[in-house]
């Protein structure tokens, strides 16, 4: 198996996906919001690119969620926090969703033979399911305004390490694919700290959405996988 790890949705084209499986990761926080919405019991979350998508998406009895610049959209029904996507509120429900960074993530992988949505919460159970697609695999960290952004390319090192696990350490990387794990290999005792102190962590306490941050820095703690279906993502279980 060849992984290969792109540093930001900016960096990305189509050619990188043919014939693979790719993980859309977005740690802070699309992703980790897609995981938590969906093993409370959504029904799918179909991700939009744009607000104008979204709202052309939308069915009478949808969901509206996302953020532009950390904060909720005006006139949706949700932001981009895990905390707001609790059974209560979700279970059941279609979600049209629209990020900055982790829906675009997903669309530019679309040439992909499957998608998975990956983060922290459910890394283990994302890379048993990409080896039983038995592909190649792409690991496309959605970054921060096209930048790269350390939380992703630690759970890109997070999968890296988990398909070792996997495959006995019989995996292909490519260079940054190499730094990544590294990275996480340095950094897997400190994770909090670091999402903490990365750019897009800092933002999110300026607003005052440390919980936010304590939520998506939870490693393996779902045992769920998002992937897309046709326009919109489904939940996977694992056994």
């Amino acid at each position: 198996m060849h992984v290969q790890v792109i540093s930001s949705v900016n960096e990305a084209c189509s050619a990188n996906f043919h014939h693979k499986t790719a993980f859309a990761i977005d740690v802070l926080r699309a992703t980790s919001t897609i995981v938590t919405a969906l093993s409370a019991g959504a029904a799918s979350i179909v991700p939009a690119e744009t607000v104008m998508d979204a709202r052309s998406l939308q069915r009478p009895e949808d969901l509206m969620g996302g953020e532009r610049f950390c904060r909720k959209i005006a006139g949706f029904d949700l932001g981009n926090s895990p905390k707001e996507y609790h059974a209560d509120v979700v279970r059941g429900r279609r979600i049209i969703l629209t990020t900055t960074n982790g829906t675009r993530a997903i669309h530019k992988s679309t040439k992909a033979e499957s998608i998975i949505a990956a983060s922290l919460l459910n890394a283990a159970a994302a890379a048993k399911y990409a080896l039983h697609l038995q592909r190649d695999v792409v690991l496309l960290c959605a970054g921060s305004h096209d930048d790269f952004a350390i939380e992703d390319g630690l759970c890109a090192g997070l999968l890296i390490e988990e398909l070792l696990k996997l495959k006995g350490g019989n995996i292909e990387l490519d260079d940054f694919g190499i730094a990544m794990h590294a990275l996480y290999r340095d950094r897997a005792e400190d994770i909090l700290e670091t999402l903490m102190h990365s750019q897009s962590g800092k933002r999110l306490l300026k607003l005052g959405l440390r919980e936010d941050i304590e939520a998506c820095a939870r490693v393996n703690v779902l045992n769920a996988v998002p992937c897309l279906s046709g326009d919109r993502l489904i939940l996977r279980e694992l056994s």
